[in-house]
């Protein structure tokens, strides 16, 4: 395994006995410092493959390796450099905030001279000072999910394995998690599942999607943006001065590399009286790009201006979608 790989998955596969593995010979790398956004549909395998990661679960074929350690043969060290975050955050809610965490530390290990300004750090990363004398029970769902990842990293592990950890939180509790992520991205290496794909693009340096047990993407938002959308798609739009009856759409077909036009902002171009505008979708074809073309002819159109000219990528909205609805989710 390479120096700086973190975590290493072979041929992973999980076999409860089912018609289907829930994992199904899964192979990636996460290298140091990178933010994993880990996606799929219910049912897909995330939890149980965080669970092997986690040496909760033992794996039925392959192997995973955590900072250069075995998750089954070696399953205390790998323990020793995780945090774990499960998607139900097992907190004692009887227990202070302050008591729950100096627990945590002992069961930790954490030599009693580190643990004060240890503690202070993981607090203030949080965002959790107030809430040290309240009972954990009386917190809210948000302010749990903090002491949870409080907990996850206070005996400062090198991976940071998070399940869900913005479910059920309302949208300001959502934000103020994904900026702790954020923040303790910076200096660990992160993998975390979520169903909110607008925390995956804000957070996230790579994404990995499964479905159905099968790996099915790997790469950055934009990789799987250029693999999946297949034809580059362009936004144009086109201004036009009073006394132009020239009209841009037979204009752009004019143009080789254009595949295809669509009219998305509709503007009456024989109106000859007042200035008009139109936005047209521009789909290139296949190892062509044609925005220089397309420039070069508006601009030398007497009396057109061009306002806009946008390659569009796909959404990661757009690319799940894609890679998961024909598996189905479970």
């Amino acid at each position: 395994m390479s120096q700086n790989v973190m975590i290493h998955v072979d041929h992973l596969t999980k076999d409860y006995g089912a018609a289907r593995p829930a994992v199904d010979d899964i192979s990636f790398d996460v290298r140091q410092g990178e933010v994993l956004g880990f996606l799929g549909p219910n049912g897909a395998g995330k939890t149980t493959t965080m669970k092997i990661l986690t040496s909760f679960l033992a794996p039925t074929r392959g192997r995973a390796e955590v900072a250069g350690h075995d998750v089954y043969t070696d399953s205390v060290e790998v323990r020793r450099r995780i945090g774990y975050l499960p998607e139900d955050t097992p907190l004692y809610k009887d227990m202070t905030v302050l008591e729950y965490l100096d627990f945590i530390a002992d069961v930790r290990g954490i030599p009693k001279e580190n643990r004060r300004p240890r503690l202070k750090r993981v607090v203030e990363q949080c965002g959790i000072e107030e809430r040290l004398g309240s009972s954990i029970g009386e917190l809210s769902k948000g302010f749990r999910q903090r002491v949870g990842l409080a907990q996850a990293i206070l005996h400062e592990p090198e991976v940071l394995i998070l399940d869900e950890p913005t479910s059920g939180l309302d949208p300001n509790q959502i934000a103020e998690i994904r900026g702790v992520i954020k923040q303790i991205g910076e200096e660990k290496t992160v993998i975390f599942s979520t169903h909110i794909l607008g925390e995956v693009q804000a957070t996230c340096s790579r994404v990995i999607i499964i479905s159905d047990g099968k790996l099915v993407a790997d790469g950055t938002p934009d990789e799987l943006s250029r693999k999946t959308s297949g034809a580059t798609e362009i936004l144009v739009e086109v201004g036009g001065v009073r006394g132009n009856d020239q009209d841009p759409l037979v204009l752009l077909r004019h143009i080789e590399g254009i595949d295809e036009i669509k009219t998305i902002k509709t503007a009456d171009w024989s109106l000859s009286d007042r200035p008009r505008a139109t936005t047209f979708r521009v789909t290139a074809k296949p190892g062509v790009d044609p925005r220089g073309d397309i420039a070069r002819v508006i601009a030398t159109a007497q009396g057109m201006d061009l306002l806009q000219l946008t390659p569009e990528k796909a959404s990661l909205e757009d690319i799940f979608r894609k890679l998961t609805t024909t598996q189905g989710a479970a």
